[in-house]
């Protein structure tokens, strides 16, 4: 079974990071504002990046990281702008 990390804009410009196994449904639920107290307040959502892991752990995994990177490195991951997501990493370590 896949498991899935998305991210969502909301109507505030925030984004809400979260991972699934069933991902249409369950943005369907944050459509609904019954998915997240962060959601619910936001709507509405637009789904604007995901990817597909096997298993539950490697979504995890990968939304925790994505909820530590910055607005400007998320919106690079949505370009699929790799070397930016790169250049503010390395940015990050010089700090």
């Amino acid at each position: 079974m896949p498991f899935w990390t998305y991210m969502l804009h909301c109507a505030d410009r925030s984004f809400y990071v979260g991972h699934t196994d069933a991902l249409d449904q369950r943005i369907a639920q944050h459509d609904q504002g019954v998915a997240s107290a962060h959601t619910a307040t936001r709507l509405p959502v637009k789904l604007v990046w995901s990817q597909e892991f096997g298993t539950r752990a490697e979504a995890l995994e990968a939304e925790r990281k994505l909820k530590g990177w910055s607005r400007a490195k998320k919106l690079a991951l949505i370009r699929g702008d790799w070397a930016l997501i790169s250049a503010l990493a390395k940015k990050k370590q010089e700090k």
